[in-house]
């Protein structure tokens, strides 16, 4: 079963929605690494469900670590991270499996277990268990920070709407609490004021939308990936497709590059003192990675998610035990839209890769066991 991301630093996610409890087991992570509590919380709560106007389900998210930390650090060993579940509700899908949604893998899933699938919430399918990458993910802060390595994401666009480049806005203030800026994890005021709008006007006609995140990051070496299918950008691109609703994955130019010349698009080496960089790298407007490897230029990553599958207005779909087409109001507490409480999953999976590609390209440090 493939719950597992990365090899050298490695996250096995476990759990369903509905089940009593969600998380990770970490591996790989150096003993002596420092494990931020507070950033740890921070992290969590930005992906946690129960905020105005997004999913009203209501769980705490209080992370236990049970093993592989003592006394603020990593000790070398696994580290298995868990929350537990208090606020499902499985009456709501009660019309399960007979009448599977439109949009979700309840069909896929019942056929490919026999019928012995959890469909509650979407079981281990469900966006639930991001929860255990966004908790494994913040415990390589102190790692990758060693390093000089960071990741930053935003909720980039809102349907047709289009927040600034996140390269030329302020990463390092906090968001003002109790605003639509913290709210959609959004570091343009302007931007997340009409993403609200918009998305409480989709919301109130009982329907979703789609949403995109944009990732920078910066301060990778020169030579970071390995060769082919374990490249840069297709571990990153694996890695982020597996996010529950991912539909498309660009890297710096993204799509844009298909319709240019490569007079416009090529990037030209200079010397940055006594360094070798790409012009335009400042400004992160240069490729992140070539050939699958780095280029010590900022790699810019834009994630596309699709309109949530779950909305309150009526369907129609396949009724099994009669064959027939019959209509569907799914109930429950559903979000709109997915970027939001996606940006924190997104640089979760940006950690993981670039930590896993690091130790195995001795980038970084190694427990001396090993």
């Amino acid at each position: 079963m493939g719950m597992r991301l990365g090899e050298s630093v490695s996250v096995t996610l476990f759990g369903e929605s509905h089940g009593r409890c969600v998380g990770a087991l970490v591996e790989g992570i150096p003993a002596g690494t420092e494990i931020d509590i507070d950033a740890l919380q921070a992290d969590i709560e930005r992906r946690r469900p129960g905020r105005k106007g997004l999913s009203a389900r209501s769980e705490s998210d209080a992370c236990e670590i049970l093993s592989g930390v003592h006394e603020g650090r990593a000790t070398g060993w696994p580290i298995l991270l868990l929350t537990w579940n208090s606020d499902a509700r499985s009456k709501d899908y009660g019309f399960l499996p007979d009448q599977p949604r439109p949009g979700h893998a309840d069909m896929t899933e019942q056929v490919r277990s026999g019928g012995a699938a959890d469909l509650r919430g979407g079981g281990s399918q469900s966006a639930r268990l991001t929860y255990g990458l966004v908790s494994a993910s913040s415990q390589l802060r102190g790692l990758l920070r060693d390093a000089g390595w960071r990741v930053d994401a935003h909720l980039h666009s809102v349907g047709e709407l289009t927040a600034p480049p996140l390269f030329g806005l302020d990463r390092d203030g906090e968001l003002p609490k109790d605003s639509n800026m913290a709210r959609l994890n959004c570091r343009d005021e302007a931007a997340s004021e009409s993403f609200s709008e918009l998305i409480e006007s989709v919301r109130m006609a009982q329907d979703s939308i789609g949403s995109s995140v944009e990732c920078i990051i910066e301060g990778l070496p020169i030579g970071l990936g390995e060769p082919w299918f374990d490249g840069l950008e297709p571990a990153l691109a694996r890695g982020m497709m597996a996010i529950p609703g991912a539909r498309a994955v660009e890297f710096s130019r993204g799509i844009l590059a298909s319709r240019m010349r490569g007079s416009e698009h090529n990037d030209a080496w200079h010397l940055d003192g006594t360094n070798p960089a790409l012009v335009g790298a400042e400004e992160a407007r240069a490729d992140g990675a070539l050939g699958g490897r780095s280029t010590g230029a900022p790699m810019r990553i834009i994630v596309h998610f699709k309109p949530p599958s779950s909305i309150a207005r009526e369907q129609s779909t396949l009724h099994l035990p009669s064959g027939e087409q019959r209509s569907l109001k799914i109930p429950g507490r559903h979000d709109p839209v997915l970027g939001p409480r996606a940006v924190p999953v997104v640089e979760a999976i940006a950690r993981l890769v670039v930590a896993d590609l690091g130790k195995i390209g001795g980038f970084l440090k190694s427990n001396e066991s090993e």
